[in-house]
């Protein structure tokens, strides 16, 4: 069974631009390329950098990675606030976050994400 994953960058993109849009985040730059130890960066002036590596684990991991960089434009810290949106928009993100914790990149795409990872659909 082929995971769910994405066919190439401009999909992924895709992807990232349509939860910046439904989170209010203006993105002024998105580049997916290697990174050796980070899953994705974001700057205070709108840049968003993802790790291509993110290409080929399943979306619903993914979607942790671009929900978290899409909120810290509008909360910098890890804290209540943020826990709340993350939870509001994601559910039970602590799966995605355990599952990328110990898949590091360059491993990644080996092993089998969380299978009871489910989004939550919102109203905004």
């Amino acid at each position: 069974m082929k995971r769910n994953v994405w066919p190439d960058k401009g999909a992924f993109k895709n992807h990232v631009l349509g939860w910046a849009i439904r989170l209010g985040v203006r993105v002024r730059s998105l580049t997916v390329r290697p990174m050796t130890r980070k899953w994705a960066s974001c700057s205070t002036s709108g840049t968003l950098s993802f790790n291509s590596e993110l290409l080929e684990i399943d979306r619903k991991v993914a979607d942790y990675v671009i929900v978290h960089e899409l909120l810290h434009f509008s909360v910098p810290n890890h804290g209540k606030l943020w826990k709340s949106l993350m939870r509001a928009y994601l559910g039970n993100y602590e799966k995605a976050e355990e599952w990328l914790r110990d898949h590091g990149a360059r491993q990644a795409h080996a092993a089998s994400p969380p299978s009871a990872l489910s989004p939550r659909k919102t109203s905004r």
